[in-house]
């Protein structure tokens, strides 16, 4: 029987010319990303999001202590608004990076600092606060030596490699009555602000589940957690806490409710030696027999697609410089990140799950991939009256009863600089939000001072240990 006739068989095709009828569940269905645009309507009524000039009457000065991606990201918000922030200080132990981000900011010499040590060995403050984006590894001291002599503190997460670390920070913080803000920079994306308010709003009724997705890419994933700084969980974080702790975040923010257990679960499946296909040498500037076929070529990823070399402290038009990014490949000083995958010595998961319950038994699942095409994150909220599905770019609000459908974007809110940092506009509002609090000696200004950071933290390292254990740890 020829497929046509046996669709007419089963009454699922009628006469030529006739269309399909849809079960009515499906027909009501939510209509798919590509269609909202046209029936979705805008959501509208939420707060006004504030710009990014800071409201202050003086520049607070800053030390910036780590002057690589991080750092730079946090000292660019002075060069917009010298109004609110002025960088007196750096300290790197990379003399290319310390004085190419002192230059940037006219930083005198007897302020250019090749150890963190060296800024609090006068035993004096020499600025208001200082900014520790250095390695996970190396938070601790300089944060401890930072609060000792009365400076506030903008800390890039995580807080530190331990928990007994994280709680020295917080615990010498509230002892010296001094501002800790920890780099949880989704919560000041414009984006995730929306999303909170309408989850919390009572739009969607009472939250009872959440799922959330993020992506690292599977570029990202070679060259930070494979082949970079952050490739072995023992000399760091675990990537729960490395990559994920905004996520875990994100979750307690949204959900405004204290986590009780989770259940964890992942390991390293692909970047390992007995992956590695015949032939494949130590690196892949030692000409690889699989350069064409490997995606994780790092002459493909570096030299062809230009994507992370910021590593390499090249400037200018010479970062995307082929020949000049090849050669830093080949230099002892840089050649980890042309290292073959299958040749390194990570141990970070490269999948990971969690399964989180919060206060009230609402339940979220997040899941950590690195073999995606995009980076990202993806979250769907269940509510007893709606749901919510957003892609940290665009969310869509349904409600059940009525069936309608809105959508919330940077066009809907009217943010022209939404894109003007990194992280969906959330660097630079954070660092607005720091500033303030300084200036004001109000800690709650910032959404993530180290009082409420503390929480994601310790569902990070409970994670771990269920990952380890294969147990529910309580929180």
């Amino acid at each position: 029987m020829k497929r046509r006739d046996f669709l007419k068989s089963c009454g699922l095709l009628v006469a030529a010319g006739s269309t399909m009828s849809l079960p009515s569940a499906q027909a009501a269905a939510p209509s798919s990303a590509a269609d909202n645009k046209t029936k979705a309507e805008p959501l509208t009524g939420l707060k006004p999001i504030r710009d990014l000039v800071p409201e202050t009457d003086h520049p607070v000065t800053v030390i910036i202590i780590g002057c690589g991606s991080r750092g730079t990201v946090y000292a660019r918000y002075a060069e917009k608004f010298p109004q609110g922030m002025k960088v007196v200080g750096v300290a790197d132990m990379q003399e290319g990076r310390r004085n190419y981000l002192g230059d940037k900011h006219n930083v005198p010499a007897e302020m250019r600092f090749a150890d963190f040590r060296d800024v609090f060995a006068t035993k004096k403050k020499l600025a208001d606060a200082v900014v520790i984006a250095t390695p996970d590894n190396l938070h601790y001291a300089p944060a401890m030596m930072a609060l000792n002599l009365d400076y506030d503190i903008l800390l890039e997460k995580p807080v530190a490699p331990t928990e007994k670390e994280c709680k020295d920070i917080r615990d010498l913080a509230k002892k010296k009555g001094r501002i800790v803000g920890v780099c949880h920079v989704l919560r000041y994306a414009p984006y995730f602000v929306a999303l909170r308010e309408v989850a919390q709003s009572g739009m969607i009724g009472d939250i009872v589940s959440i799922q959330h997705m993020e992506s690292i890419q599977y570029a990202h994933m070679a060259h930070s957690y494979v082949r970079g700084n952050w490739r072995r969980s023992k000399d760091t974080t675990p990537i729960i806490l490395a990559k994920s702790c905004h996520d875990l975040d994100i979750l307690r923010w949204i959900i405004n409710k204290p986590c009780k257990t989770i259940t964890a679960d992942g390991d390293l499946y692909f970047f390992k030696k007995e992956n590695a296909p015949e032939g494949a040498p130590a690196y892949c500037t030692d000409g690889c027999p699989h350069a064409d076929t490997c995606p994780y070529n790092a002459v493909t990823i570096y030299c062809k697609w230009k994507e992370h070399t910021s590593v390499f402290d090249l400037h200018g038009k010479d970062k995307k410089d082929p020949e000049k990014l090849l050669s830093r490949m080949k230099d002892p000083k840089y050649n980890r990140y042309a290292r073959c995958v299958f040749h390194c010595d990570n141990d970070q998961p490269d999948h990971y799950v969690a399964d989180m319950v919060f206060e009230d038994n609402i339940t979220a699942s997040f899941t950590m991939d690195a073999f995606t095409i995009k980076g990202g994150r993806r979250t769907r909220i269940m509510g007893t009256k709606g749901y919510i599905d957003g892609d940290m770019k665009e969310f869509h609000v349904w409600d059940f009863l009525t069936r309608k459908e809105k959508y919330w974007n940077m066009y809907v809110a009217e943010i022209p600089e939404y894109a003007d940092s990194g992280h969906g506009g959330g660097d630079h509002r954070l660092v607005r939000d720091f500033v303030e609090a300084v200036a004001h000696h109000d800690p709650n200004r910032l959404s993530s001072d180290i009082d409420v950071s503390m929480e994601s933290h310790m569902m990070g390292f409970a994670a771990e240990r269920s990952r380890r254990t294969g147990k529910k740890e309580k929180i």
